[in-house]
């Protein structure tokens, strides 16, 4: 019998009243933040968050260039979503596409400087909503317990994508 079924066939392990409410808090949580983060991009630089976060990846990255792949693998996207969010980051002239020399299979997006400039415009006010949204009402303890618990959620899944150095600078 294999562990899947095994699985299937035990009894559920439900939550606890305090587990339950954990968790309904933790939604409601990422849904202000995700919502806030994108009302203030949209209202602020004209794109949404999904954008965004293309743009920084690819501004940390040597050349300002990263395989379509691994772009949406740092961005926890499908290549379908990113398909879809390049092509508009192409249309509004942000992103290029290149192709690989070396392998006709790979496509590279590209950071072009008006993409850049759009990034670095967005910044500022995107890390005043990160701040105000996430950090302010959360003491330094808070916020190390935070990542201690992200960090553990991401490593149970074999970790997470690094972005690229420079992004997080």
């Amino acid at each position: 019998m294999s562990s899947a079924s095994s699985t299937a066939d035990a009894a559920p392990r439900w939550l606890s009243a305090d587990e339950q409410r954990t968790w309904l808090a933790l939604l409601a949580a990422i849904n202000l933040l995700d919502e806030e983060l994108d009302r203030q991009l949209q209202r602020d630089a004209g794109m949404p968050h999904t954008y965004y976060m293309v743009l920084a990846a690819l501004s940390g990255s040597p050349g300002r260039r990263m395989r379509m792949s691994d772009l949406a693998q740092i961005n926890h996207a499908s290549q379908s979503r990113l398909t879809h969010a390049v092509n508009r980051l192409v249309a509004a002239g942000w992103l290029r596409r290149e192709k690989c020399a070396g392998d006709r299979r790979v496509v590279y997006a590209v950071l072009t400087d008006d993409g850049f400039e759009a990034l670095r415009s967005a910044a500022p006010g995107h890390v005043e909503a990160v701040r105000r949204t996430l950090f302010d009402p959360l003491t330094p303890q808070q916020v190390e317990q935070l990542q201690a618990i992200c960090e553990a959620m991401l490593a149970r899944r074999g970790g997470a994508p690094r972005w690229p150095e420079s992004a997080g600078e």
